[in-house]
C-alpha cells in the first residue's frame, strides 16, 4: 500500500494531464479515436474540482448540432467529410481546452491580427479552392496544429487569441487517396486542400462553416452519406 505521503501532488498532477492531452490534440493518430479525449478532458476537470463542466459542455453542442450519436465525428461528417477526419474532431476539443485553460499555443494573435482574421477568412475561403501553404501565407502560422507535420496529410490549423472568450479559427485541410493508386496510399493532392474556415464559440454548428469551391463539392458527398452515422 502507497501511503498518502508519497502521491504526486496535485499541482503535478494537473500538470501531467496538461501536458498529455496536449500531445493527444496535435498527434491524435498516435492515441486512439475520440474517446480518449472525451477521458482525458473528464479526467483533468475531476483534478480541477469541476467535473459537471463536461455535462454542460456536451449538452451544449448537443444544442448546437455540434454532437452525436458518435460523438462529435458524426457532426463533422455531416458537416464536413464523410470520414469525419480526426484532426477537425479533434479541433472542437481543442476550443474547449482552450476556453478552460489548457491549450499550449505556439503562437498567440494579438487584437489586430484576430480581428483581420475574423473580417477576412470567410470571403477568401469561399472565393476559390485553396492549400496549406496559401493559408500560412495569408494567416501566418497557427496557434496550434491539430494532426501531424507530414505536408501530405490532412490537419487542421486552429487560430486564438490570450483570451479564451475570443472563438477558435479553425482552416480545415483534407487531402484522399489517388484512383489509381494500385497500392499503399498516394495523396490525391501534393498538399492537403482547404475545404473550410470553422468560427468556434456559441451558435448552430452548421453555420459556423464556411466552405470552399472544393469543400462545397465534398459537403454534398458527406450529407448523402449521413443517415449511416446516426
Amino acid at each position: 500500500m502507497i501511503s498518502s505521503d508519497a502521491l504526486v501532488p496535485s499541482p503535478d498532477i494537473r500538470a501531467h494531464f496538461v501536458d498529455r492531452l496536449n500531445s493527444v490534440l496535435r498527434r491524435p493518430g498516435m492515441w486512439g479515436d475520440e474517446m480518449i479525449l472525451r477521458v482525458m478532458c473528464q479526467d483533468l476537470l475531476y483534478v480541477e474540482g469541476r467535473p459537471g463542466l463536461w455535462h454542460q459542455q456536451q449538452t451544449a453542442w448537443e444544442v448546437s448540432g455540434a454532437w452525436s450519436v458518435n460523438g462529435a465525428k458524426g457532426a463533422f461528417a455531416r458537416h464536413l467529410h464523410a470520414d469525419g477526419p480526426a484532426d477537425a474532431v479533434v479541433s472542437l476539443y481543442g476550443e474547449f481546452a482552450h476556453r478552460a485553460g489548457w491549450l499550449r499555443a505556439v503562437r498567440v494573435l494579438d487584437a489586430g491580427e484576430y480581428a483581420r482574421l475574423r473580417a477576412t477568412a470567410p470571403e477568401w475561403v469561399g472565393r476559390e479552392d485553396r492549400g496549406w501553404s496559401d493559408v500560412a501565407a495569408e494567416f501566418g502560422p497557427p496557434s496550434v496544429r491539430f494532426g501531424g507535420s507530414n505536408p501530405r496529410f490532412g490537419k487542421t490549423l486552429g487560430y486564438v487569441t490570450a483570451d479564451p472568450a475570443d472563438p477558435m479559427v479553425c482552416f480545415h485541410l483534407w487531402n484522399g487517396t489517388r484512383a489509381d493508386s494500385l497500392c499503399g496510399w498516394s495523396a490525391e493532392h501534393p498538399e492537403p486542400v482547404l475545404l473550410a474556415v470553422r468560427v468556434g464559440g456559441a451558435g448552430v454548428f452548421r453555420d459556423s462553416f464556411t466552405y470552399t469551391p472544393e469543400g462545397e463539392r465534398r459537403r454534398s458527398c458527406s450529407r448523402e452519406l449521413s443517415h449511416q452515422l446516426d
